[in-house]
């Protein structure tokens, strides 16, 4: 089996793979290979988690015990559509599932957002968590930034934005980042969100966190609190709906506390326009109001805000795979339950997706299992009208990646990556582990 994502998803399937009981009970032997453009493994848990979430983190090591399974190998810096196409897998593999992820900004099409200082959250979040593929240089501008959105990457930004830098400190942060954070000088970090107060998708604990740092005060403005029918039934149907309205309605009645840096939460309010000429100066959004079903609708009430960056996240999407039709709008592959389907909507044999490349940017980590388990439940049900892989030996598939001058990574070159970056982190006294670039990574990985 091949799998393309060495992220959770790909990881998780690649566990339920190794578990499976019909395959162990007709007596099949699985041998997995989890391959990630990246020299090292984990996906978005390394590379997309802010570093000041150590308790995510921590997936890594259930991940690390997973990639350490006799039956799986892992090759790192080989890239599909690149090096890779879907002949090539088909015919190493009996079955190939795709687990890319979703790694770019869902686009917002208004006017200025393509200003300077008008960034996407993913290009902000791949720079404090020092992706490889990203410049180490951010200049945090201003004194007052807006943040687009109300889910969780909308809060981390947020906060992120709003911290001091020192409290990061014992986190793993990289040299660049911390540097980047303490230079910048904002005061005010405004969070927009289209709908009322009853549909922010944060999560409590995310929430929260808002309002645990030292230094920050939380604003929010009662005239955002309206409530209507559909709000009243979402707090009713769910506990995370009725906890964020709690928490929220706390602090707008709270009086204020004049600490140096406020974070303002706006609700009801719609992008409009980013204003500028030759960069951001301010931010346009609509009031809205609400329908009654828990949607909303405008009011013709315009309100410019000044501030000098904007940061969008409104959600994020998948990138086009080759040989593979693409969903554009959603950013995914088109699929039935991890089956992916063809133009026709026809399944293609042997190919599957999982994750946030199959369902969207939707969920928690801990939600890719069960979506794994849909996935490799349908491919095992199918593996009787598989085409087997004309190439199966793992030595053929190692000579196609050299012929092709391929500098891969495997699991023990991992290995030592991880132990070079922990080393350069006690060197500096502090918990840093993500120091080596793309080219670092791979010399590294390939010493010995």
């Amino acid at each position: 089996m091949g799998i393309v994502g060495a992220g959770p998803a790909g990881i998780y399937a690649a566990d339920l793979l190794t578990k499976d009981e019909t395959l162990s009970a007709c007596g099949t032997s699985v041998s997995i290979d989890i391959l990630d453009k990246l020299p090292s493994p984990y996906g978005l848990v390394r590379y997309g988690v802010a570093p000041d979430h150590p308790r995510i983190k921590q997936i890594q090591g259930a991940l690390h015990k997973i990639l350490d399974k006799p039956e799986i190998t892992f090759y790192g810096n080989v890239e599909y559509g690149r090096d890779l196409k879907l002949d090539d897998l088909r015919r190493h593999y009996d079955a190939v599932i795709f687990s890319t992820g979703s790694d770019r900004d869902r686009p917002l099409d208004i006017p200025g957002i393509d200003l300077p200082g008008s960034h996407g959250a993913a290009d902000f979040v791949f720079w404090y968590d020092s992706h490889p593929d990203v410049s180490p240089s951010w200049h945090v501008e201003g004194t007052s930034v807006a943040v687009i959105g109300a889910g969780n990457v909308a809060v981390d930004v947020a906060r992120i934005l709003a911290k001091n830098a020192d409290d990061l400190l014992e986190t793993d942060i990289t040299d660049n980042v911390y540097e980047g954070l303490r230079a910048k000088q904002i005061t005010d970090v405004h969070v927009f969100a289209r709908r009322g107060i009853a549909q922010c998708k944060a999560t409590p604990m995310e929430l929260r966190e808002l309002d645990k740092q030292p230094g920050v005060e939380v604003i929010v403005y009662p005239e955002d609190f309206e409530m209507d029918e559909g709000s009243l039934q979402a707090c009713e149907d769910s506990n995370q709906t009725k906890t964020n309205v709690k928490v929220l309605q706390n602090w707008a009645l709270r009086d204020p506390r004049g600490e140096d840096v406020r974070l303002h939460l706006h609700f009801l309010h719609s992008p409009v326009a980013v204003l500028g000429e030759d960069r951001v100066t301010g931010f346009r959004t609509e009031r809205m109001e609400l329908t009654g079903d828990g949607g909303v609708k405008g009011t013709g009430e315009f309100v410019d805000h000044e501030v000098q960056a904007v940061y969008r996240a409104i959600g994020y999407l998948g990138s086009p795979l080759a040989d593979l039709p693409f969903d554009e709008e959603n950013g995914v592959v088109p699929n039935r339950e991890g089956r992916v389907l063809d133009l026709d909507d026809n399944h293609i044999p042997g190919v599957y997706a999982t994750g946030w490349i199959k369902r969207g940017p939707v969920g928690l980590i801990g939600h890719t299992k069960g979506d794994a388990l849909e996935t490799v439940t349908n491919l095992v049900s199918d593996r009787e009208s598989f085409t087997p892989a004309a190439e199966p030996d793992p030595v053929a598939f190692r000579a196609l990646l050299e012929e092709r001058g391929v500098e891969y990574t495997t699991w023990e070159g991992w290995q030592r990556i991880e132990a070079r970056e922990e080393e350069l982190g006690a060197e500096r006294g502090r918990k840093r582990l993500k120091l080596l670039t793309r080219e670092e990574q791979t010399t590294v990985a390939r010493q010995g």
